[in-house]
C-alpha cells in the first residue's frame, strides 16, 4: 500500500518551517560575520588597553592628594561625531551626561539625518549585495537591474525602520532615542550593556524603560515592508526574519558605538574628539 499523502495543512506547515529556516540562516550568517569582525577588533583593543595600563602603572608611585576619581573614570574616552569619519554618531553620549529631553523636532531631525546622510547608502549596499549573492528574492533576478531592485528595497527598509524607531514610536512612548555609552569597565560588562540597550532605554524623564521604540518600531517597519516586496514573500517568516535582522543590526551598532572611542584611540591614535553634539 502506498502511504497516505500529507494533508494540505501539514504541507503548508512544512513549507513555512523550511522558509523560516532558510531565512534565519541567511540572517544569522550575516550577523555572525559582522559580530566576528567586531569582536576581533574590540578584544584586540581590550588586550592592548590592559597591557598598556600594566606597563604604565607604577605600583610604588604615590597617589596625589585630592584625587577622588578612579582609573576607570579617567580612562573614559569621548565619542566622535562620526565613526571612521563616515558613519553618523551624533546620538552617542555618555551615561554621565545630563541632557534636556528631546523635542518632537529633535527626534524627527535625528531620524531624517540618519536616513538621508551621505553614508546612508553603505548598509543598504552591503545588504543588497549579500541578498543578491544568496538569491534571497529570485523575483529580483541578477545583474545590474537585479542589484538595483535589491538596493532600493534595502534602502526603503532602512528609512522606514529609522522613522519608526527614532521618531514615530519615541514620540508616542516618550522615549529618549540617544545612545548612552557606558565607557568604563571590562569588555564583557560593556558589551553586555550595549546589547541590553536593544530592550532597555531611557524615557524623556530620565528613567529606564522597556525599549518599545526599538522592539515594536522595528516590528512595525518589518510588517510594512511586506507591502512592497513580491507577493510570494509576504509571509510571517519574511516579516520575522526582517524584524530579527533589524534588531540584530541595531544591537551590533550599539556595541560598535560603545567601543568606538577605544578603537579610535588604539588603532587610529586619535586621543581627542569633538563633542558629538556638534553637526
Amino acid at each position: 500500500m502506498r502511504p497516505d499523502s500529507c494533508s494540505p495543512r501539514e504541507a503548508l506547515l512544512s513549507s513555512l518551517l523550511r522558509s523560516i529556516s532558510q531565512r534565519t540562516c541567511r540572517v544569522l550568517s550575516l550577523l555572525v560575520v559582522f559580530f566576528c569582525i567586531l569582536a576581533a577588533a574590540t578584544v584586540g583593543v581590550a588586550q592592548q588597553t590592559s597591557s598598556s595600563s600594566a606597563q604604565e602603572t607604577e605600583p610604588d608611585a604615590p597617589v596625589p592628594a585630592g584625587t577622588s576619581s578612579s582609573i576607570a573614570d579617567e580612562e573614559r574616552l569621548p565619542q566622535t561625531k562620526r565613526i571612521l569619519g563616515i558613519v553618523p554618531n551624533f546620538r552617542a553620549v555618555s551615561t554621565d551626561e545630563k541632557l534636556p529631553p528631546q523635542t518632537i523636532k529633535d527626534k524627527f531631525m535625528d531620524a531624517t539625518h540618519d536616513s538621508f546622510d551621505y553614508s546612508s547608502i553603505l548598509l543598504p549596499g552591503v545588504i543588497a549585495a549579500y541578498s543578491m549573492g544568496t538569491d534571497a528574492y529570485p523575483e529580483f533576478h541578477q545583474g545590474a537591474a537585479g542589484y538595483a531592485r535589491y538596493f532600493w528595497h534595502a534602502a526603503v527598509d532602512q528609512t522606514s525602520e529609522n522613522y519608526w524607531v527614532e521618531f514615530i514610536m519615541p514620540v508616542v512612548t516618550r522615549e529618549d532615542t540617544r545612545f548612552y555609552t557606558l565607557g568604563r569597565g571590562g569588555f564583557v560588562k560593556r558589551a553586555g550593556y550595549a546589547l541590553s540597550r536593544s530592550v532597555v532605554t531611557r524615557t524623556d524623564a530620565g528613567n529606564e524603560s522597556f525599549n518599545f521604540s526599538e522592539v515594536v518600531g522595528a516590528g512595525a517597519a518589518s510588517g510594512l515592508s511586506s507591502l512592497y516586496y513580491p507577493s510570494r514573500e509576504r509571509s510571517f517568516s519574511n516579516v520575522a526574519s526582517e524584524w530579527g535582522l533589524d534588531l540584530g543590526i541595531d544591537a551590533a551598532s550599539f556595541v560598535a558605538r560603545e567601543f568606538w572611542p577605544d578603537i579610535n584611540r588604539k588603532i587610529f591614535r586619535h586621543k581627542d574628539a569633538a563633542p558629538v553634539t556638534e553637526r
